[in-house]
């Protein structure tokens, strides 16, 4: 048997349409996340007027906001079980149902509790979804397209933003529900007929099904090369059976653990999930004359454009140089949005003049921050870890997501009530800083490398032994056999 890798490996070049139509009908749910994430912002003000019936307090708004962010903790624990159990895509399809279900809600509850409930439900979902699809995208794609497909969950959660802003800043917060539950019941009928991942009907023991699914997926008739790759690889990966302990007491996986939460902590604290929450409010404190709804519906769509931006390019860029040239910018523009909101809440200047510094200096963060910050730490999740404890690692990186933005948003909060909408802003410059100086020094380039690669990249082995390292392991694999 001959066993080839690294950069000797040569995957026939069959036709991707499938991996393209099975990560975009698979991204369908993460639109509906994005839709979630995004509704506070023009709804919350719609709340607290009373214009739906409902009226709540600032207190109530901030907890209806960050409440989808303690589901998701609920969700990670469940899908670090159902996705080796149930299967990538039927987790997937599992998402729909509480996502259908949190919109009816929202759409029909008359009390604050029963909104907390919705929320929290949908957060459940996205507990799912932010763990299931990385790792399903991860393992379908080629690659040389695995970034832009991977990307392409970034790309769809702010989607989902800029449409819940469009839909929820012109209709009212009844009608704005029951139009977005139309999203899960999509995605639905369209995802349940894809291919599951070869990864996981190998770790299953279903190789015809798995090369039935590689056939589908690579658009060819001949995958057995590929095929006896991965299947010495999951093999390799789960022949001790994984544990949530094993990514700490395993080097290869603790030196993943510790790259996945500097790149999320990295993110998170550049203040950019409080944004999301708040930018209609942001917007109104600047005071320009653009109305707040139009801000907000212009910043997400540049987000959107700029993300789709980073996704067509991080095959060709490699991952490094994205993450530190977009950390490294966020930070300028967040300090001079603090700057202005500093000088107008605590000195006599006149900044009136200058109310257009605000909105273009967050349109300057959401430009620089998408075009690495925003898609490659998700991105990244998707390749990082081996098939026998990954369930249990995007488990873990999603609750620490969970918790950090629930943190972050909270912050954000109490300080621009307590203190100024500048203080927050300075702690992001600061948080960017820090990120920076620690991508620089801890994370590696993915851009180009197999999964098997980044693996042995990870325990320390070099690349051009890779062949010679697999062979190894696949006759320990038959001799035990």
């Amino acid at each position: 048997m001959k066993i080839t890798t690294g950069s000797s490996l040569k995957i026939h070049q069959g036709n991707p349409s499938f991996q393209y139509l099975a990560a975009f009908t698979g991204t369908l749910t993460i639109i509906t996340s994005g839709m979630y994430y995004g509704w506070p912002s023009p709804s919350l003000p719609k709340l607290r007027e009373g214009d739906s019936g409902l009226t709540i307090t600032d207190g109530e708004g901030s907890w209806m906001a960050v409440m989808p962010l303690l589901g998701g903790i609920l969700g990670a624990l469940i899908v670090g079980v159902t996705v080796d159990i149930l299967g990538r895509k039927k987790t997937i399809i599992l998402t729909t149902f509480p996502f259908f279900a949190g919109w009816i809600m929202v759409a029909f509850c008359k009390s604050a509790v029963l909104l907390y409930m919705a929320r929290f439900l949908a957060g459940v979902a996205d507990g799912w979804a932010f763990t299931a699809v990385p790792m399903y995208i991860g393992e379908i794609a080629d690659p040389r397209i695995r970034g832009l497909l991977g990307s392409g969950v970034s790309v769809t959660w702010i989607f989902g933003i800029l449409l819940i802003n469009v839909i929820g800043s012109y209709l009212s917060v009844t009608v704005t529900a029951l139009v977005s539950s139309l999203l899960p019941v999509l995605t639905l009928v369209t995802f349940i007929w894809m291919p599951e991942s070869p990864y996981y009907l190998l770790m299953r023991g279903k190789t015809n099904e798995a090369k039935k699914s590689l056939q589908i997926l690579r658009g060819l008739g001949d995958v057995d090369s590929e095929l006896n790759r991965l299947t010495v690889a999951v093999k390799e990966q789960t022949s001790n059976s994984g544990k949530f302990l094993d990514l700490f007491t395993v080097k290869s996986n603790r030196k993943a653990v510790f790259i996945s939460m500097v790149l999320r902590a990295s993110q998170q604290l550049s203040g950019t999930t409080a944004i999301i929450f708040y930018t209609q409010h942001i917007f109104k404190e600047a005071g320009d004359d653009i109305s707040p709804e139009l801000a907000t519906l212009i910043y997400f769509s540049v987000q959107l454009f700029l993300t789709m931006l980073c996704s067509s390019i991080v095959d060709r860029t490699g991952r490094r140089p994205l993450l530190i040239a977009s950390i490294t910018g966020s930070g300028v523009v967040l300090f001079i949005e603090g700057t202005y909101f500093y000088l107008k809440s605590n000195t006599d200047l006149d900044v009136a003049q200058y109310s257009f510094v605000p909105v273009a200096a967050l349109i300057a963060f959401v430009v620089l921050f998408s075009l690495g910050m925003q898609s490659i730490p998700i991105l990244m999740l998707g390749e990082l870890f081996p098939a026998n404890v990954k369930a249990f690692a995007l488990c873990l990186a999603d609750i620490y997501f969970c918790v950090l933005a629930t943190i972050v948003s909270k912050c954000f909060q109490i300080m621009k009530d307590s203190f100024g909408l500048y203080v927050p802003f300075y702690m992001f410059t600061v948080s960017c800083m820090i990120g920076c100086t620690c991508i620089v020094l801890f994370i590696p380039e993915t851009k180009g490398k197999t999964l098997e690669e980044i693996q042995m990249h990870l325990r320390g082995e070099k690349i051009r032994d890779a062949a010679e390292v697999q062979w190894k392991t696949s006759r320990e694999i038959v001799e035990r056999i």
